[in-house]
């Protein structure tokens, strides 16, 4: 296949994924907005249960990561049936984990938040909202399953569309509910809770409607969902490092002190937008390497895995030198503070620098993932958290100030995504990967 073929499926794949990542966080802005205008109590409740619930939402993103995988090649091999109904398996799986996730936090969302500590105000503020909420989470995750079997099936604009349908949605509907009903912070919960649910039976439709045309299966069956649940540890697990990691780099910068935190606060942020690029990136790896895969194209799947090393690189390092030409004006939008402006014109300086070694390990985790090698990448990134751990232990124990918060930035954006990045090459320098 010809690089500039290669090149143009990339940007096919990647470009409406980018769209649809780069939603989520604007959403949150504006439901941030709207409630902030409400009082400090409303928001401070918000930021807590949306922790939560983002969390929570983040340890299920394998719904999307494996039923993409299993998809694709199934779809690669020509067996469009079977790929489509894999992808319903995985639908009925968010479905039942949703409900008991949803049940849970009704449940023990309560004694869950006090257990951060805040004042009654606040934690009476986010019971609302957690509670609220909660009733979207089945179509929230329905959205990861559906997501991963089109984009399995090769279609990334689709869930872009949702995602813009449902943000189209979101806002009009958390102003009516939050101001004119006067359901305060609870109507922001439920505008979330309808919009998401909105996007989820959408994207069903989509979906059973092409399973239907192919003459797949679309009722539920055990064995099938408990498959999914079974090649989905693996990935489990996978999520599960990567959120200790994110937690223990968190927990060194509120060591280190509140400017320091406020500074690790603002580089996270545009670390995390940096990020949505490259998942794009590794989104489009996802599907071409799974295809490729299931097609049996050893040599196909090389090139497109020398195209997408190559482009990830690339973007990355374009990404790292604007990094470092907006890192002193980056931080004048977020904060006053000057102290607070220093630090993380300084520590964003590392992260730019580091940018390149992470579209290394973004795209080969979207390589991986595609050709289904989930049982290695666990390996790879509990490997990769106990390398990070003792970087992090040192830097609560000795660090201080600056030195510090770029000392905790440079393990995380540089020693953690190094070791991701090298464990993960030296596995596809081989072909046991392909497990062709």
């Amino acid at each position: 296949m010809p690089e500039r073929d290669i090149d143009r499926e990339i940007r096919r794949l990647a470009l409406p994924s980018l769209g649809a990542l780069l939603i989520a966080p604007l959403l949150v802005a504006v439901d941030s907005a709207m409630v902030g205008h409400l009082g400090t109590s409303e928001l401070a409740g918000l930021a807590l249960a949306s922790t939560v619930l983002t969390t929570i939402v983040g340890l299920c993103i394998f719904l999307a990561y494996a039923t993409t995988a299993s998809t694709a090649r199934l779809f690669g091999a020509g067996r469009h049936r079977e790929a489509l109904s894999r992808g319903i398996d995985g639908i009925w799986l968010a479905l039942i984990l949703a409900v008991i996730l949803a049940t849970g936090l009704l449940a023990f969302g309560g004694p869950l938040l006090e257990l951060f500590g805040s004042s009654s105000d606040v934690a009476l503020q986010a019971r609302r909202y957690l509670h609220t909420s909660a009733f979207g989470l089945p179509g929230m995750l329905v959205v990861l399953a559906a997501n991963g079997t089109l984009r399995g099936l090769g279609d990334t604009t689709t869930p872009f569309y949702a995602a813009a349908g449902g943000a189209a949605a979101n806002v009009p509907l958390n102003f009516l509910l939050i101001y004119p009903v006067g359901w305060g912070v609870a109507g922001a919960g439920v505008g979330t809770a309808l919009a998401q649910t909105g996007m989820g039976l959408w994207l069903v439709s989509v979906v059973v409607r092409r399973a239907r045309r192919e003459g797949a299966r679309t009722s539920f069956r055990g064995a099938g969902v408990l498959a999914s649940l079974s090649s989905a540890m693996p990935l489990i697990i996978r999520t599960l490092c990567l959120r200790a990691a994110i937690i223990g780099q968190l927990t060194a910068a509120t060591r280190l002190g509140t400017e320091e935190l406020a500074s690790n606060q603002i580089t996270m942020t545009v670390w995390n937008f940096a990020a949505y690029g490259l998942d794009a990136l590794a989104t489009a790896a996802q599907v071409l390497v799974g295809q490729g895969l299931g097609a049996k194209d050893k040599v196909r799947v090389r090139a497109v895995l020398a195209r997408c090393l190559n482009r990830g690189v690339t973007t990355g390092a374009l990404l790292g030198a604007l990094l470092i030409i907006l890192s002193p004006l980056i931080p004048l939008l977020m904060t006053g503070d000057g102290a607070v402006h220093s630090l993380a014109t300084h520590s964003l300086w590392v992260t730019a620098l580091c940018l390149p070694i992470a579209a290394v390990a973004y795209m080969l985790d979207g390589v991986l993932i595609g050709a289904g090698d989930a049982s290695r990448l666990a390996w790879y990134m509990l490997a990769s958290l106990l390398v990070l751990a003792p970087c992090i232990a040192a830097v609560v124990a000795f660090g201080r100030g600056q030195v510090g918060l770029l000392a905790l930035w440079a393990a995380y954006a540089g020693v953690f995504m190094a070791m991701r990045g090298a464990t993960m090459l030296l596995r596809v320098r081989g072909e046991e990967w392909m497990g062709l």
